[in-house]
C-alpha cells in the first residue's frame, strides 16, 4: 500500500510527549501515530456496532440453553 503524508498541528506537549515515548521504546513516530489512528477507528467502530446491538431482542438464558438441549436449571 502506498504511503502519503498528512499534516496535522497538535499542542507541543502532546508532540513532546509522544516523541520521548517513541524514543524510550525504539518506536518510529510515524508508526506509533498510524497504529493510534487504527486504533481509534477500530474504537468508533465497536462504538457504531454496540449502538446497533443495543436495539436487537434479547432471550432469558433459560430458553437459550432449553433450545440448545442443556439442563436450563441455572
Amino acid at each position: 500500500m502506498a504511503k502519503v503524508q498528512i499534516n496535522v498541528r497538535v499542542d507541543e506537549a502532546l508532540r513532546n510527549a509522544v516523541v520521548r515515548h517513541c524514543r524510550s521504546r525504539g518506536v518510529i513516530l510515524s508508526h506509533f501515530v498510524q497504529e493510534a489512528l487504527l486504533d481509534r477507528l477500530e474504537e468508533l467502530e465497536d462504538i457504531e456496532d454496540l449502538k446497533r446491538i443495543r436495539h436487537e431482542p434479547t432471550r432469558p438464558l433459560r430458553d437459550v440453553l432449553t433450545d440448545l438441549g442443556l439442563d436450563a436449571s441455572v
